[in-house]
């Protein structure tokens, strides 16, 4: 792992591919309503998602996907500031300064996911992977067009809202190319009672958004009412998730809890 700085600037922790990068997937961690304290590593947002970007190593790093972790400059979100999308900008500028026009996906949790739907808009973004997003129902979708998502949301978290979360997706289907909603069920906000399902989760989606392997079974269907789990379905996920259908633009998600 390398760590590239600048004065002033956000960090990027880096893991490498095997190979030429072809691809990025920048994780971005969680963090603070208001806080203009720095972030450090011994943070528990951070520390969250480490596992989340070794996972998209492991599984990527063979097919040219470099994976960066984005350590923010301060740990808020702070109102207007919103300070971590300008960091996240920052980022998506530094892909382009080094690989080009390579695609990117957005793994982002709580702050980190409401991070990723703001930035989405940017050009090399092909989708966003948000778990238990930190969401309002002021926030935009508009960014979203042409975009395929992922929100995933724990039915116990008491941190972030599941219902603001389903709202969020269902407004999005109308203008993004793909929204997939899915309840982890008997989890809450830290993403520890089922961590394998969310690893894997929003490991698959991830790679399948840069084209390097298949959606997770029953999200990347072009028809509604694929169910997401239970006996028979034959998913690695088990009856522990509830899934949606993975409907085209103007499809609201169709969740279903198994």
């Amino acid at each position: 792992m390398t760590t590239t700085a600048r004065a002033a600037a956000p960090m990027l922790l880096e893991l490498a591919p095997k190979g030429e990068t072809t691809a990025v997937a920048l994780v971005l961690p969680g963090g603070k309503a208001d806080s203009f304290d720095p972030t450090d590593s011994r943070q528990l947002a951070g520390a969250r998602m480490r596992p989340f970007a070794a996972a998209l190593h492991r599984k990527g790093a063979c097919d040219g996907v470099a994976v960066w972790t984005v350590r923010y400059r301060y740990r808020g979100w702070n109102g207007a500031q919103m300070s971590p999308v300008a960091d996240v900008r920052w980022a998506l500028e530094e892909v382009r300064r080094r690989h080009g026009d390579v695609p990117v996906v957005l793994v982002g949790h709580s702050m980190g996911g409401r991070t990723a739907l703001r930035v989405a808009d940017d050009p090399n973004v092909r989708g966003v992977v948000a778990l238990a997003p930190w969401l309002f129902d002021t926030e935009p979708v508009e960014q979203l067009a042409g975009k395929r998502v992922l929100i995933a949301h724990g039915n116990f978290d008491a941190v972030t809202s599941p219902r603001a979360s389903r709202r969020y997706a269902d407004r999005a289907a109308a203008v993004a190319a793909r929204v997939a909603y899915v309840t982890i069920c008997g989890e809450m906000h830290a993403m520890l009672f089922r961590w394998r399902t969310w690893h894997k989760l929003a490991t698959r989606f991830a790679l399948a958004v840069l084209d390097r392997g298949p959606y997770p079974r029953g999200l990347g269907g072009s028809g509604a009412g694929t169910a997401f789990g239970g006996s028979g379905a034959g998913t690695a996920f088990g009856g522990s998730v509830a899934g949606t259908a993975f409907g085209g633009r103007g499809t609201k998600p169709d969740v279903r809890f198994m």
